[in-house]
């Protein structure tokens, strides 16, 4: 049953993908045209996804966060992420990027089935603290790649050469506005991420946690600094793009590089 839920899943996302790829690429349609076609699929493949995740990572003996189950439940906020705000702004052109991605997190979760127990002592402050986690760095996520976007588009105006693309994202100026958006709420949940690890993590040093908080604080500053040039200074395009990207390759490393070091490279669970 898990594997056909998996399948049906990265099929749902693949699919709607591709009709995406056809609507803006072929059709030329701009962004929020149909979007209300694009919900339903998307609705159906997150439910799928969130039960197939809450199957993986809801065991016995704990919560099992190995690496790919990890990365899957990134995955599945940020496209639900990506789906409510498609309700209220025309941003269906971060679904192209992220769809597959999350297809391809649950691909890996068959394929390498890494496990990275957490026991259930403190169970219901970790599953905050993880929970706040998991949603502040998927809205960083989407955020990293706005700045992205609105750096090519940016360039593209200063140059004036247009590529196509161009032409089916949103106007510059509500792009900007989405990623402050991003980074003002992503950055309260960081925050607030922040205060109950100190909370309900006990003796970092001993879990191999120390490089975690100090990247995370790190990225935390970084933000911080964005948001003050932003509402301070009224920082823009190539200066916000920077800023943003620094503190998210922060957080990366932090949330991931990790990870990525004690679990597939040093072995340690």
């Amino acid at each position: 049953m898990n594997i056909f839920l998996i399948a049906l899943t990265i099929v749902l996302y693949l699919v709607t993908t591709a009709i995406l790829g056809y609507r803006f690429f072929l059709l030329k349609l701009a962004g929020g045209e149909h979007k209300w076609q694009l919900l339903p699929a998307c609705s159906l493949a997150l439910i799928l996804h969130a039960i197939v995740l809450y199957q993986n990572i809801m065991v016995p003996e704990g919560i099992n966060l190995g690496f790919y189950h990890a990365f899957s439940l990134m995955s599945w906020a940020v496209v639900m992420l990506v789906c409510v705000t498609v309700i209220f702004k025309p941003v269906e052109n971060l679904a192209l990027f992220f769809l597959p991605v999350a297809a391809l997190s649950l691909g890996l979760t068959v394929m390498f089935p890494v496990e990275r127990i957490i026991s259930d002592s403190y169970t219901l402050g970790l599953q905050f603290h993880i929970l706040l986690s998991i949603t502040a760095f998927s809205l960083f996520v989407m955020a990293a790649l706005q700045a992205i976007i609105l750096s090519i588009q940016v360039h593209q105006l200063k140059n004036k050469h247009p590529v196509r693309m161009m032409h089916i994202l949103p106007p510059l100026q509500i792009m900007e506005e989405l990623l402050v958006q991003l980074l003002a709420i992503g950055f309260f949940l960081l925050s607030l991420s922040l205060a109950t690890g100190l909370m309900f993590v006990h003796d970092v040093f001993a879990q191999h946690l120390a490089h975690k908080t100090v990247l995370s604080i790190s990225g935390w500053l970084v933000f911080a600094v964005v948001l003050w040039g932003r509402w301070s200074w009224g920082w823009r395009g190539r200066k916000l793009v920077v800023w943003t990207l620094g503190g998210f390759i922060s957080l990366l490393l932090a949330y991931f590089g990790s990870k990525l070091v004690l679990e597939l490279i040093l072995q340690r669970v």
